[in-house]
């Protein structure tokens, strides 16, 4: 595999984890930070645009990940697509921790 292909492993592992925290919010109808917030990213948008934004990240992390040849067969490309999650998972536990501060 090419250099490109753990980059887009990487990248679709940091959208996927993104999707999540917008999709539960916005299925439960709670309102959230998006891009698209006043101020963005520390406003809060509506559960609605928050569907739009995780679906917007489930498509494009989905992309990535075929375009990443993510496979069990490939166990470096596993890592990488796991680092991914993880880096992201970490970044938005602290960046929403102070969510209910600003």
């Amino acid at each position: 595999m090419e250099w490109y292909h753990y980059f887009s492993g990487f990248w679709a592992g940091m959208f996927l984890a993104n999707f999540v925290p917008h999709f539960v919010s916005g299925a439960m109808g709670n309102r959230f930070p998006s891009p698209f917030a006043k101020p963005p990213g520390k406003g809060l948008s509506s559960p609605t645009l928050n569907i739009i934004w995780a679906l917007f990240n489930l498509v494009l992390g989905y992309i990535l990940f075929r375009a990443g040849k993510v496979s069990s067969d490939n166990t470096l490309s596993l890592i990488i697509f796991l680092a991914g999650i993880t880096c992201m998972s970490i970044y938005l536990s602290k960046r929403f921790s102070t969510k209910d501060k600003e």
